[in-house]
């Protein structure tokens, strides 16, 4: 079973053909080759590339032209805006597209809190129709997530970084499972899947973070192991670990199983997202 990491990011150098909006925790520059060399040396087949909201807003160029560079490796998702009202034109554009497989919602302050928002139930029913999930960038938020998934049913929606405050440096948050809670309130919709994505930076321990087992556990056994996909958000997650402790710690012999670790390290991703990615 190939290992796909369900979330990474690739980006240039600030400039002016592709200006950054904001400056987000990472390397001055991740390119295509750098996270292929990545990859490589951790034994990690692909990755789905999803495109930098804090540096390029709704612009998934750079995401694309990476995924066009590396079809193989790659599967596309793109950050959308609820509150456009040609939202739904993008979102059909979009899954027409080769190697798209999702979009995604940041609830930023400017996203509206009331589930019966207009312009993100038209994300989520539009997406839905065109086969695609919705990823919800969604920390402190999760129970307008849960009318969310009652109103779009049809819908897969997949909570960003297991719906938890994560760092950008050290340390942890004091607290970082003090919300677990609400994330385990979600499982009763079947429709809501998790991203096991950072969880490492989420440790008070050094490598291997077995202080992560134990929540990480309780989501694996409450929503069950067809509905969680491991992940490192790299490169955000830079000034905490390096990318093979990323990967390793999710490998540990003394953890998880063979078969729960191929499922969960690729085989519910590629279920999940419809991205069959074949090894050589």
């Amino acid at each position: 079973m190939p290992t796909i990491d369900v979330q990474v990011h690739c980006y240039e150098r600030n400039h002016p053909g592709r200006p950054w909006h904001a400056v987000l925790a990472g390397p001055p520059e991740v390119t295509g080759p750098d996270m292929i060399k990545a990859m490589d040396e951790v034994g990690v087949d692909g990755g789905l590339l999803v495109s930098v909201y804090t540096m390029y807003k709704w612009d998934a160029s750079y995401a694309v032209s990476v995924q066009n560079q590396f079809p193989d490796r790659f599967a596309l998702i793109k950050p959308v805006d609820s509150n456009d009202p040609k939202v739904g034109e993008t979102i059909e554009e979009w899954a027409k597209m080769d190697g798209t497989v999702a979009v995604r919602i940041m609830f930023t302050p400017e996203v509206s809190t009331d589930p019966a928002h207009p312009g993100i139930n038209k994300v989520l029913a539009t997406a839905g129709r065109c086969d695609l999930p919705v990823n919800l960038m969604a920390r402190g938020r999760l129970e307008q997530v849960a009318e969310l998934a009652r109103r779009n049913p049809n819908t897969t929606l997949v909570i960003d970084h297991l719906g938890l405050e994560q760092p950008m440096k050290p340390p942890a948050p004091k607290e970082p499972w003090a919300e677990l809670p609400k994330l385990l309130a979600l499982a009763p919709h079947k429709n809501i899947v998790v991203k096991i994505s950072g969880a490492c930076t989420l440790s008070h321990e050094p490598f291997p973070y077995k202080d992560i087992r134990q929540p990480v556990g309780r989501i694996l056994e409450t929503f069950g192991l067809d509905r969680c996909m491991w992940g490192t958000d790299w490169t955000r997650a830079v000034n905490l670990l390096t990318y093979k402790q990323g990967v390793d710690a999710f490998r540990a012999k003394d953890w998880l199983s063979d078969s729960d670790r191929a499922t969960l390290m690729g085989g519910s991703l590629s279920k999940i997202y419809g991205w069959a990615l074949k090894k050589n």
